[in-house]
Protein backbone atom coordinates (compact mmCIF):
# COMPACT_ATOMS: atom_id res chain seq x y z
CA UNK A 1 0.00 0.00 0.00
CA UNK A 2 1.32 3.53 -0.86
CA UNK A 3 1.91 5.65 2.09
CA UNK A 4 -1.27 7.42 1.47
CA UNK A 5 -4.63 6.00 -0.33
CA UNK A 6 -7.94 7.52 -1.29
CA UNK A 7 -10.71 4.27 -0.32
CA UNK A 8 -13.66 6.13 -1.13
CA UNK A 9 -14.89 9.66 -1.44
CA UNK A 10 -15.01 10.12 2.85
CA UNK A 11 -12.79 7.85 4.34
CA UNK A 12 -8.34 7.84 3.41
CA UNK A 13 -6.03 5.40 4.94
CA UNK A 14 -2.55 6.56 5.66
CA UNK A 15 0.24 4.16 6.76
CA UNK A 16 1.71 5.78 10.16
CA UNK A 17 2.81 5.00 13.46
CA UNK A 18 1.63 3.60 16.55
CA UNK A 19 4.06 5.69 18.62
CA UNK A 20 3.35 9.13 16.32
CA UNK A 21 1.48 11.78 17.87
CA UNK A 22 -1.62 10.88 15.52
CA UNK A 23 -1.01 6.84 16.63
CA UNK A 24 -1.13 7.76 20.46
CA UNK A 25 -3.73 9.62 20.46
CA UNK A 26 -5.79 6.62 18.86
CA UNK A 27 -3.79 4.13 21.13
CA UNK A 28 -4.79 6.35 24.29
CA UNK A 29 -8.61 6.78 23.12
CA UNK A 30 -8.85 3.38 22.85
CA UNK A 31 -7.46 2.53 25.72
CA UNK A 32 -9.93 4.55 27.89
CA UNK A 33 -12.39 3.39 26.12
CA UNK A 34 -11.64 0.34 26.90
CA UNK A 35 -11.02 1.12 31.03
CA UNK A 36 -14.56 2.34 30.82
CA UNK A 37 -15.73 -1.04 29.87
CA UNK A 38 -14.10 -3.16 31.54
CA UNK A 39 -13.92 -1.16 34.62
CA UNK A 40 -10.42 -1.03 34.40
CA UNK A 41 -6.93 -0.81 32.38
CA UNK A 42 -6.29 -3.33 29.62
CA UNK A 43 -4.47 -6.39 29.91
CA UNK A 44 -0.80 -5.77 29.05
CA UNK A 45 -0.28 -7.60 25.65
CA UNK A 46 3.79 -6.73 25.20
CA UNK A 47 2.86 -4.34 21.99
CA UNK A 48 6.14 -2.74 20.80
CA UNK A 49 5.55 0.14 17.86
CA UNK A 50 7.98 -1.57 15.85
CA UNK A 51 6.39 -4.51 15.59
CA UNK A 52 3.59 -2.30 13.82
CA UNK A 53 5.75 -1.52 10.96
CA UNK A 54 7.36 -3.14 7.72
CA UNK A 55 8.82 -4.96 7.38
CA UNK A 56 6.55 -7.80 9.26
CA UNK A 57 3.71 -5.39 9.83
CA UNK A 58 1.75 -2.02 9.00
CA UNK A 59 -0.54 0.73 11.36
CA UNK A 60 -3.66 2.40 9.46
CA UNK A 61 -4.60 5.39 10.07
CA UNK A 62 -8.05 6.50 8.88
CA UNK A 63 -8.98 10.08 8.22
CA UNK A 64 -12.41 11.77 7.37
CA UNK A 65 -11.29 15.16 5.71
CA UNK A 66 -8.64 16.23 8.38
CA UNK A 67 -9.58 14.36 11.46
CA UNK A 68 -7.87 10.91 12.02
CA UNK A 69 -10.89 8.80 12.78
CA UNK A 70 -9.72 5.13 13.43
CA UNK A 71 -6.65 3.15 13.55
CA UNK A 72 -5.52 -1.04 13.21
CA UNK A 73 -2.38 -2.84 13.12
CA UNK A 74 -1.15 -5.62 11.99
CA UNK A 75 1.78 -7.49 13.27
CA UNK A 76 3.17 -11.04 12.52
CA UNK A 77 2.36 -13.41 15.49
CA UNK A 78 4.30 -16.71 14.18
CA UNK A 79 5.58 -17.92 10.64
CA UNK A 80 2.53 -17.02 8.30
CA UNK A 81 0.13 -16.05 10.97
CA UNK A 82 -0.82 -12.30 11.39
CA UNK A 83 -2.66 -10.38 14.53
CA UNK A 84 -4.83 -7.64 14.36
CA UNK A 85 -4.21 -5.27 16.61
CA UNK A 86 -5.13 -2.05 17.93
CA UNK A 87 -8.58 -1.71 15.66
CA UNK A 88 -10.57 1.31 16.78
CA UNK A 89 -12.89 3.92 15.85
CA UNK A 90 -13.79 7.44 17.19
CA UNK A 91 -17.21 7.42 18.19
CA UNK A 92 -18.01 10.39 15.90
CA UNK A 93 -17.00 8.04 12.93
CA UNK A 94 -18.97 4.74 14.05
CA UNK A 95 -20.84 3.06 11.65
CA UNK A 96 -19.60 4.91 9.03
CA UNK A 97 -17.54 2.06 7.11
CA UNK A 98 -14.11 3.06 9.11
CA UNK A 99 -13.63 0.09 10.86
CA UNK A 100 -14.25 -2.06 7.64
CA UNK A 101 -12.39 -0.11 5.73
CA UNK A 102 -9.02 -0.52 8.04
CA UNK A 103 -9.74 -4.35 8.46
CA UNK A 104 -10.18 -5.00 4.81
CA UNK A 105 -6.83 -2.71 3.85
CA UNK A 106 -4.52 -4.88 7.04
CA UNK A 107 -6.08 -8.11 5.39
CA UNK A 108 -4.94 -7.00 1.76
CA UNK A 109 -1.35 -5.95 3.62
CA UNK A 110 -1.44 -9.57 5.41
CA UNK A 111 -1.68 -11.57 1.75
CA UNK A 112 0.96 -9.41 0.39
CA UNK A 113 3.61 -9.86 3.58
CA UNK A 114 2.73 -13.47 2.97
CA UNK A 115 0.52 -14.57 6.07
CA UNK A 116 -2.21 -17.02 5.57
CA UNK A 117 -3.72 -16.59 8.34
CA UNK A 118 -4.89 -13.74 10.95
CA UNK A 119 -5.98 -13.77 14.37
CA UNK A 120 -7.42 -11.19 16.77
CA UNK A 121 -8.43 -10.80 20.40
CA UNK A 122 -11.46 -8.49 21.52
CA UNK A 123 -13.65 -8.70 24.04
CA UNK A 124 -17.54 -8.98 25.37
CA UNK A 125 -18.03 -5.73 26.49
CA UNK A 126 -16.82 -4.84 22.51
CA UNK A 127 -20.36 -6.53 20.77
CA UNK A 128 -20.17 -3.92 17.95
CA UNK A 129 -16.02 -5.56 17.39
CA UNK A 130 -17.68 -9.12 17.20
CA UNK A 131 -20.21 -8.24 15.18
CA UNK A 132 -17.56 -6.80 12.57
CA UNK A 133 -15.17 -9.62 13.03
CA UNK A 134 -18.00 -12.34 12.56
CA UNK A 135 -19.30 -10.67 9.38
CA UNK A 136 -16.22 -10.42 7.64
CA UNK A 137 -14.97 -14.18 8.20
CA UNK A 138 -13.55 -14.21 11.20
CA UNK A 139 -14.12 -17.86 13.00
CA UNK A 140 -14.08 -17.81 17.04
CA UNK A 141 -11.03 -19.58 18.38
CA UNK A 142 -9.88 -20.77 22.14
CA UNK A 143 -7.99 -17.69 23.22
CA UNK A 144 -4.24 -17.41 22.85
CA UNK A 145 -1.07 -15.76 24.24
CA UNK A 146 -1.71 -13.23 27.00
CA UNK A 147 -4.89 -13.56 26.47
CA UNK A 148 -5.81 -17.30 27.11
CA UNK A 149 -6.78 -17.32 30.65
CA UNK A 150 -9.17 -14.35 30.55
CA UNK A 151 -12.18 -15.11 30.88
CA UNK A 152 -13.47 -11.75 29.27
CA UNK A 153 -11.91 -12.15 25.61
CA UNK A 154 -12.97 -13.65 22.13
CA UNK A 155 -10.28 -14.29 20.03
CA UNK A 156 -11.17 -15.17 16.81
CA UNK A 157 -9.10 -16.11 13.60
CA UNK A 158 -9.11 -16.04 9.56
CA UNK A 159 -7.82 -17.76 6.77
CA UNK A 160 -6.57 -15.63 3.79
CA UNK A 161 -7.48 -16.25 0.16
CA UNK A 162 -4.27 -15.73 -1.90
CA UNK A 163 -4.10 -12.73 -3.57
CA UNK A 164 -5.18 -12.68 -7.16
Amino acid sequence: MANDVRVSAEIRLAVDRLDSSTGVALADALMAELEVRYGGPDEADGLHPDQLAPPNGTFLVAWIDDEAVGCGGLRQLESGVGEIKRMYVAPSARRAGVARTVLAELEQTARSLGYTHLKLETGTEQPEAIELYLSTGYEQIEPYGVYKHSPLSRCYAKVLGVLG
